[in-house]
C-alpha cells in the first residue's frame, strides 16, 4: 500500500496542523498561567515580583507568541465552526486566508500596544 501524500499539502491540512499545534501549545500554558495566579494567593509581595519578571523581552516575546497562539486557535476554530454549519465548503481557501488575516490582525494590534 503507497502513502499519498499530496493530501498533506494541501491548505486545509496545514490549518489542521496550526489549529492542533495551537490547541496543544495552549494547553502546556495553563500550568504556568495557573501558577501565576497562584502567586497573588501568597502575598502582595510575590505578585509584584512575579510581575516584574514579566518585563523582561523574553517573557514579552513569549506573549506575543501566545497572542498568536490564541488569536490562530480561535480563527481557526471560527473557521471549522463555518464549515460545520454553513454552506460555505467551496469557501475553504478563503477562510483559511481570513483565518490567517484574523491572527496577524490580532498580532500586529497587540504589538502596537506592547511597543
Amino acid at each position: 500500500m503507497k502513502s499519498d501524500f499530496r493530501a498533506r499539502n494541501h491548505p486545509a491540512y496545514w490549518a489542521f496542523i496550526v489549529h492542533r499545534a495551537s490547541g496543544v501549545l495552549l494547553s502546556l500554558f495553563l500550568p504556568v498561567h495557573f501558577m501565576a495566579l497562584g502567586q497573588a494567593l501568597q502575598g502582595a509581595a510575590r505578585l509584584d515580583a512575579l510581575l516584574r519578571w514579566t518585563e523582561q523581552p523574553l517573557v514579552k516575546i513569549g506573549e506575543t507568541v501566545l497572542v498568536m497562539l490564541l488569536a490562530a486557535h480561535l480563527a481557526g476554530g471560527l473557521r471549522l465552526l463555518a464549515l460545520e454549519f454553513l454552506a460555505w465548503r467551496d469557501w475553504q481557501k478563503s477562510l483559511l486566508a481570513a483565518a490567517a488575516g484574523v491572527t496577524l490582525a490580532a498580532v500586529m494590534l497587540f504589538l502596537l500596544q506592547v511597543a
